[in-house]
């Protein structure tokens, strides 16, 4: 049964005639119009806290003689009373103080300057946002999150245990090199004192040889003499004479003993065992350090420079805790200290600006020269040659934990992209391919910034690629980051790229915030609540403090991100 009100209500008619021949309800369990009982009235007054049809609400607002305040009849109810003029409904939000005001409110010396809302549309407004925030979560967000996190979890456990394992079998393995040499080393002293006695014995033998020939030939003089006594003892005869005469005393020649050999016995003195001293002939293990992200990274510093939009920032890098280096659009290295004093201003050597500088392990400055092709050295207040390029041009560069220095650079034409490595002007290693033989970077002139991890991999922010990418030390490709939460609207542009003690690895997005990427290259979080606008050039202190290049407005802040 359907029937048309002069408010539209038919399907709610409807319903409303199913409940009222229900026996279970009374046609007073139907809420209606106070003023003509249409049933399923839409609207409400909240301050005389009647029910009315849309038909009706005009008749209601015609008695003037009272306030009215006419809302959906679902949202009957939510206007609160102002807690200062009691009689008052608060029908606006001021949004400045956030609280709920009345009219009276809103007129008064409190409020009289400030923003106010409808209550109701900010309930409603509110509402909307609150189903559409629950529907992103729900559907978009907590399961990428979800997923990354389990993920993460899962691969940091493995990549745990496979660390440990690989730990416990090197010190195996050196236990048993050590154990091998040390029996390598008792045994030859073993055979040297069998050696040693073998010796000693076949010397003994021969002291014994000779003793016993003496004796025996002492023996004979012994048994000779008395033999001739006991004949003299006798009648002498002629020829006794004569052995007689011709006897000659051999006592001396058994006076002394043969010769004697004089012995030093071998002996062992064992060494200290020092406990302190095996450890370090066994080999050092590194600590454990973990690294605690902040909830809430915090500016420490936010220094001004010179720079403008006009003039703008490009990168940052730390001379110490306390100074550091600026590079821009223009001719001119900038030195500053934490009060944002320019305590050095250097002029390039061929007066082109420098798209990259970096502060070398040994104190001096490197910078890059795009336009003649160089990478040059300030070292005190003299400028140097160090590169001269071929074919290819400088675009950035990064001083490496053995001296040596990391250069990206693009060729003349722009159709190819590498790292070389350098010792002094001398190149050491080239990047460019993978296993595949595929181009590792993008091919043209764009920002590509690199910075080498503590692990010795390379990391390169590639912006028109949308990635970071990481090589090992001999340039094998390791992994590509790609912001996991990166949509049409905000795609991943990766600028300036740093890392830290804790070999995580940070790069700077021009959608006004910095990832925080882990060695493996996964998403730890993002730095996107310091304000931070345009984020440029990244580098990081010794104490793990984060310096940040703003690109357009000239600003260098100093952020805490862990402990």
């Amino acid at each position: 049964m359907y029937k048309t009100f002069n408010n539209g209500n038919t399907v709610l008619y409807r319903i409303t005639l199913c409940l009222a021949m229900d026996p279970m309800y009374s046609l007073q369990d139907v809420i209606r119009c106070d003023l003509c009982e249409t049933p399923v009235p839409l609207k409400h007054c909240d301050v005389c806290h009647k029910h009315l049809c849309e038909a009706c609400v005009g008749e209601h607002l015609s008695d003037q003689s009272k306030d009215h305040y006419i809302v959906p009849f679902k949202l009957r109810g939510l206007t609160p009373k102002c807690l200062i003029h009691f009689t008052e409904a608060c029908k606006h939000l001021c949004t400045e103080c956030n609280i709920p005001v009345c009219p009276q409110c809103v007129a008064s010396n409190d409020h009289e300057q400030h923003k106010t809302e409808d209550i109701l549309k900010m309930f409603e407004t509110k509402q909307e946002l609150m189903h559409k925030d629950l529907r992103d979560l729900e559907k978009s967000i907590y399961p990428k999150i979800q997923e990354e996190a389990t993920t993460h979890i899962q691969v940091q456990r493995a990549d745990v245990n496979k660390c440990y394992q690989d730990l416990t079998t090197v010190l195996e393995k050196q236990r048993k090199a050590l154990h091998t040499e040390i029996d390598t080393i008792i045994q030859g002293m073993k055979s040297e004192i069998e050696d040693m006695d073998a010796q000693h014995n076949a010397a003994i033998a021969l002291q014994e040889e000779a003793i016993n020939h003496t004796i025996i030939k002492m023996t004979h003089v012994i048994l000779d003499l008395k033999r001739l006594l006991e004949r003299l003892q006798d009648k002498l005869e002629t020829s006794d004479v004569c052995l007689v005469s011709q006897y000659t005393s051999r006592t001396e020649e058994f006076r002394s003993l043969p010769a004697q050999f004089h012995v030093t016995l071998p002996t062992f003195t064992p060494q200290e065992i020092i406990r302190e001293q095996i450890h370090q002939r066994i080999g050092s293990l590194s600590k454990l350090t973990l690294s605690f992200l902040l909830d809430e990274p915090r500016i420490l510093t936010d220094i001004q420079t010179e720079y403008t939009k006009y003039n703008e920032l490009r990168d940052v890098s730390c001379q110490s805790d306390s100074e550091f280096w600026t590079c821009g659009f223009d001719k001119i290295l900038r030195l500053y200290n934490l009060k944002g004093e320019l305590l050095r201003s250097v002029q390039t050597k061929s007066g082109n600006m420098p798209p990259d500088i970096e502060v070398t392990r040994s104190g001096d400055l490197a910078y890059a020269d795009f336009m003649d092709n160089s990478i040059n050295i300030l070292r005190g207040t003299q400028i140097q040659r160090l590169i001269t390029l071929r074919g290819w041009k400088p675009l950035h560069l990064c001083s490496s934990s053995f001296g040596d220095l990391l250069v990206i650079m693009t060729n003349d034409d722009g159709t190819q992209s590498k790292v070389v490595r350098y010792s002094g002007s001398t190149e050491k290693q080239s990047i460019q391919w993978d296993d595949q033989g595929q181009l590792l970077y993008t091919s043209n002139t764009y920002t590509k910034y690199l910075s080498e991890n503590r692990n010795l991999d390379i990391c390169v922010a590639d912006w028109f690629a949308h990635a970071v990418v990481v090589v090992s030390a001999a340039g094998i490709l390791r992994f590509r980051y790609t912001d996991p939460l990166s949509t049409k609207k905000e795609s991943f542009y990766p600028l300036g790229i740093t890392t830290d003690s804790h070999a995580n690895i940070l790069t700077s997005d021009s959608n006004n915030r910095v990832h925080i990427i882990d060695v493996d290259g996964h998403f730890l979080r993002y730095i996107d609540n310091c304000d931070v606008k345009i984020p440029h050039g990244l580098c990081v202190d010794s104490r793990d403090n984060l310096f940040v290049a703003e690109h357009l407005t000239g600003r260098v802040k100093k952020l805490q991100y862990c402990m």
